[in-house]
């Protein structure tokens, strides 16, 4: 549940007069960056002269009201807390490597919302470097707030610029483990298929053809274990794409349990053998993860075990499968 907003007000002086709302904002909303605020006028957030702001780059003239809602700031999660959500796996001045748990947020949205685990490092490892913007302290790579599994931050500027260029030049090796629906008839395959905005719903993604946009996407995975209309995977994706794995593995026919978004029948819930109840999450796991080290160049590898509703699941499926 978010916080209760912040509303202000502002009134447009002479030397604001014809700007675009977004740079009126900057020059009004202290410790904003401009990205963040254009996000906060495309939410609904902001109104000139009482009518809902059109568009961030909308002209403002002098004497107009500028009312803003504003997400209230989170109270930071105690050291106590971050230590229960958060497993360390290793930790030095350049780097922290963590095992984030399914629900936690990776960072926190431009709409605000609950703590993230960007917070949560921040109050067990201090201030870190924000290359991606003011809201992503160390933070590198993201995960799905319902994937869980290794992720890496960045301690000082240096490290995570590293990190960054690593995983744009694809030198970052990650695998995940999937359960997804279906018996795929191959025990390892390519998904080759290009991923872009789903010209239906926008906030999603979708397969799209190079020539209207999508960018090239590439997921190698093998078969571990089958279990009739279910079965668990080794996913490794060679790009980096929003939302890859879930897409790619929904395009060839086998999406992901527990997936609420990327389903085949959105309007039908896929029966798991045995009557086993549907997960209630998306069966996702970044299970290992592989990168140079910023400062020394060392190769280090980290590996996240199963968290238990996906362990549990797994077993359950393995035993009605040799019964």
């Amino acid at each position: 549940m978010e916080d209760a907003a912040e509303s202000r007000s502002w009134t447009i002086q002479a030397d604001l007069d014809g700007s675009r709302l977004d740079a009126a904002l900057v020059a009004l909303v202290k410790g904003w960056s401009r990205s963040r605020l254009q996000a906060l006028v495309k939410s609904g957030a902001v109104r000139v002269d009482g009518a809902l702001a059109s568009k961030p780059g909308q002209h403002v003239q002098k004497g107009a009201r500028l009312d803003v809602a504003l997400p209230a700031p989170l109270a930071a999660p105690s050291a106590r807390v971050a230590r229960q959500d958060l497993k360390v796996l290793h930790e030095d001045e350049d780097v922290v490597v963590l095992i984030k748990p399914a629900g936690l947020l990776t960072h926190r949205t431009e709409r605000g919302g609950e703590n993230s685990l960007a917070e949560h490092a921040r109050v067990l490892f201090g201030e870190m470097p924000s290359l991606q913007g003011e809201d992503r302290p160390g933070i590198v790579h993201r995960l799905d707030r319902e994937t869980s599994g290794v992720i890496v931050l960045g301690r000082t500027t240096e490290a995570l610029a590293e990190l960054m260029r690593q995983f744009k030049q694809r030198e970052v090796k990650k695998t995940y483990r999937a359960l997804v629906h279906g018996d795929p008839r191959f025990d390892s395959d390519w998904i080759e298929a290009p991923l872009g905005r789903d010209p239906r719903h926008p906030a999603q993604v979708a397969v799209v053809d190079l020539a209207d946009g999508g960018r090239s996407a590439s997921t190698y995975y093998e078969v571990i274990e089958r279990h009739g209309s279910v079965c668990l995977l080794s996913a490794s994706p060679a790009t980096g794409r929003t939302h890859q794995i879930r897409v790619h593995l929904l395009s060839i026919g086998h999406p992901v349990l527990g997936d609420r978004t990327y389903r085949q029948n959105r309007g039908q819930t896929m029966a798991l053998p045995g009557g086993l109840a549907s997960p209630r999450r998306q069966m996702l796991h970044a299970h290992a993860l592989e990168f140079s080290h910023p400062r020394s160049g060392e190769r280090l590898s980290f590996e996240a075990p199963a968290p238990k509703d996906f362990a549990e699941l797994c077993s359950a499926l393995s035993a009605i499968s040799d019964a």
